[in-house]
């Protein structure tokens, strides 16, 4: 298959400088949690001897006086996905394979595109003038991947014919397999891409098992891996800003409660439940945390997400006080058929909670609240209570 991909080098960087110009004057790295540990997500074009996922100590031991700019992933891949969904205004097949790279399937395009300079052309019209791309065609996505690595920036490569001369002189370390693979292909000696398409595949498999195979292929140029475009999906986004920041789970959940009762209460989801939604949150110095959650059934109402939203706080620490809580709902499904209980009681609980529902529908919004803790420490009265809707 003929495929496009296209690289966005530095891509979160731009994006911070794009809203803060002051970092376009010097050296920035782009700093992101993982636990107790910074890492480099990205940095300033013309730093050398860094890469993203590396620990912050050795980044700062080479480049001492840069500037440390918090990442804001949330904002990266809401830029991201707006010129992936520019992408596909040119082509129905675009993969986005992580932030700054994507793919474009060619194959078919030749009704509307004459011929590889046009298709350029109009993927290059497609993204924003802040990003410079490197765009590369080949008969796969990894030769593709290498076409873009090594074209000019702005500038195209297309490789055709014999490109084992191309790939040999890559070093291992382009490789899409685990660091450990890569680790023990330099304990081997094997340091470019040459070396390792001049080894059987036998041998490979022997030392590395099912990677072994995917190093053998690669190295020689052939990428059987397929083009996996993006799903129509319906996405919804909420997020409130906090009053104060607060590192009490019960404000966050409170927070987290209301948007979700602003989603339900809007009627977009169409009779449809929550299957899969995406929680995060922004501490008071730009530090990002977030959780999937995934549902075994589609959960219809407030509480079933809610119960779950819970747990996920507080099994996962924030890391540090909360001013700004978001949600992404992204898993949409119809429920099954369900049994109502076989207890009066119940059942009187489950009628009375469908007409809350349907009273609000009619009336466009919330109309039943209730009472919750939130802060009964606090010394502001205000704080120690929040009046939330009731959960349906």
């Amino acid at each position: 298959m003929k495929i496009l991909c296209i690289l966005l080098p530095h891509f979160a960087m731009l994006c911070e400088a794009g809203r803060n110009p002051a970092l376009r004057s010097g050296p920035a790295l782009v700093v992101s949690t993982s636990g107790s540990r910074k890492l480099v997500l990205d940095y300033s074009p013309g730093l050398e001897g860094l890469q993203p996922g590396m620990s912050l100590q050795p980044a700062l031991s080479r480049h001492d006086e840069v500037k440390l700019v918090q990442a804001d992933v949330p904002y990266y891949w809401s830029a991201f996905n707006g010129i992936l969904d520019a992408l596909e205004q040119k082509s129905p097949l675009v993969e986005g394979a992580g932030l700054g790279c994507a793919y474009i399937g060619l194959d078919g395009l030749h009704l509307i595109y004459p011929d590889d300079s046009a298709v350029i052309a109009a993927v290059r019209q497609a993204i924003p003038e802040t990003f410079v791309p490197r765009l590369g065609i080949a008969a796969g996505k990894f030769p593709a991947y290498l076409a873009a690595l090594n074209s000019p920036p702005g500038g195209a490569r297309i490789l055709a014919g014999d490109i084992q001369s191309f790939f040999k002189d890559f070093p291992c370390d382009v490789l899409p397999v685990s660091v450990k693979s890569r680790d023990k292909l330099r304990d081997f000696g094997i340091k470019t891409l040459g070396q390792a398409a001049s080894l059987p595949a036998g041998p490979l498999q022997s030392q590395f098992g099912p990677e072994g195979k995917v190093i053998a292929e690669l190295a020689r140029g052939h990428d059987p891996t397929p083009l996996s475009p993006r799903l129509m999906e319906e996405a919804i986004e909420e997020s409130a800003t906090l009053p104060s920041v607060t590192v009490s789970l019960e404000a966050i959940l409170a927070a987290a409660e209301a948007l979700l009762l602003r989603v339900f209460a809007r009627g977009i989801l169409k009779g449809r439940g929550v299957r899969s939604l995406k929680l995060w949150t922004r501490s008071w110095n730009a530090e990002h945390w977030e959780r999937t959650i995934q549902f075994k059934e589609p959960a219809m109402d407030v509480r079933g997400v809610v119960s779950r939203l819970k747990r996920a706080l507080e099994d996962y620490p924030q890391p540090g006080p909360v001013e700004q809580v978001g949600l992404n709902i992204t898993g949409l499904g119809y429920p099954r058929g369900r049994q109502k209980s076989l207890f009066s009681e119940i059942r009187a609980q489950e009628h009375l909670a469908e007409d809350i529902r349907l009273l609000e529908l009619r009336q466009g919004g919330p109309q039943v609240y209730k009472v919750k803790e939130v802060e009964p420490w606090s010394r502001i009265p205000e704080r120690r209570y929040a009046l939330t809707p009731t959960s349906r």
